[in-house]
């Protein structure tokens, strides 16, 4: 996996926050047992902590944990994402960096898994690992939060935070990037109804706030074209769903949803392009055709839209802007400058699924 040492390499970041190592790394031999990692992996990942300065490599003596990786960091930025192996995030991550680097900071990198107990751990050892500032994407951020007492410390401490993708409802005054998700619901919804299509299903995700939006903008363009509200045609799924579904191939869901929200319909709006491939797959393999009987449409534009066996249509992403404008908003909120939030346009990229 192409980003693989990064993830070890925030979870090696996460532990020394925290003082497992208070002053030595396990060998590279046990670290690759410890994560179940190759040795090139973990090779990569004590690089990348070398470059950080959170550690030192000795020939012979193994990793020594630097003191600055425990104190100072007014020249380091956070990054807190919900997967690094995320189809998404390596280029978000490399277009910040980007930004971060020429400014003479270096990143350090974090993974929630979308857990919120992962997010306490992180932002505990942020608060006594000080850092200049975060960039944070949020987890769970359609749920109430138990970590906002958190963020308010951070404030307190004047390490300025901007998130990305979504923010929480309960923090009226943060600063976000994200696409826009309600647009992107209705310009999807708008594309099919215009292709002739009155009934459409759709999968959104209900635990991260980008889902709603995406929903809401769909229904709005059902509304607006003077069609029924499809209030059970609609399946929502949750991280751990997509876990069962995507790492490990239980493909429950998905037959449900064919079986009892499909029905009629002849259209879906998926919340992604992993979402929408494997249902392509599953309506092909049931002899569907795609998309004489079932158009499918979803977001992102990633490499899941061309690899899947009918291409997908998909809304795009603006090449290198979220993660590019985080750092740079953050790098004004740094300098003690007002900002506001931004939203990105998407823009339609018309392929074989409808």
């Amino acid at each position: 996996m192409a980003f693989k040492y990064l993830q070890l390499a925030a979870q090696l970041q996460a532990e020394i926050a925290r003082g497992t190592f208070p002053d030595k790394l396990p060998t590279e031999q046990e670290l690759t047992q410890i994560y179940s990692v190759s040795r090139q992996t973990v090779r990569q990942a004590l690089d990348k902590l070398v470059e950080l300065g959170l550690i030192e490599k000795r020939q012979g003596s193994g990793s020594r944990v630097l003191d600055r990786g425990r104190s100072g960091g007014s020249d380091r930025i956070a990054v807190v994402t919900s997967y690094l192996n995320d189809y998404i995030f390596p280029t978000v991550l490399q277009d910040i960096q980007a930004v971060l680097s020429r400014k003479n900071y270096s990143t350090l990198l974090y993974s929630t898994q979308n857990k919120v107990s992962n997010e306490r751990d992180i932002l505990q050892g942020l608060l006594h690992q000080p850092v200049g500032g975060l960039i944070v994407e949020g987890s769970k951020t359609a749920l109430p939060n138990p970590n906002l007492d958190l963020y308010e410390k951070l404030d307190l401490a004047g390490i300025p935070v901007v998130f990305i993708h979504g923010s929480y409802g309960a923090l009226p005054g943060a600063v976000c990037v994200s696409d826009d998700n309600f647009g992107g619901g209705y310009q999807l919804a708008r594309h099919l109804i215009a292709r002739g299509h009155t009934k459409i299903a759709g999968i959104f995700k209900s635990d991260d706030i980008q889902g709603h939006q995406r929903y809401l903008g769909y229904l709005a363009a059902m509304r607006d074209a003077g069609l029924p509200l499809p209030d059970d045609r609609v399946l929502w799924y949750t991280t751990e769903e997509r876990r069962y579904l995507l790492d490990y191939g239980h493909n429950d869901l998905l037959k449900h949803f064919t079986q009892f929200y499909l029905k009629d319909c002849t259209a879906v709006i998926c919340y992604n392009d992993e979402i929408a491939d494997r249902l392509i797959r599953m309506l092909l393999s049931t002899g569907h055709k795609i998309p004489a009987d079932t158009a499918v449409v979803s977001f992102d534009n990633s490499y899941y839209s061309d690899l899947c066996p009918v291409r997908i249509t998909s809304l795009a992403h603006e090449a290198h802007r979220l993660g590019g404008m985080a750092a740079e908003l953050l790098l004004e909120r740094m300098a003690g400058r007002q900002v506001q939030s931004q939203s990105i346009t998407w823009r339609l990229v018309r392929k074989e699924s409808g």
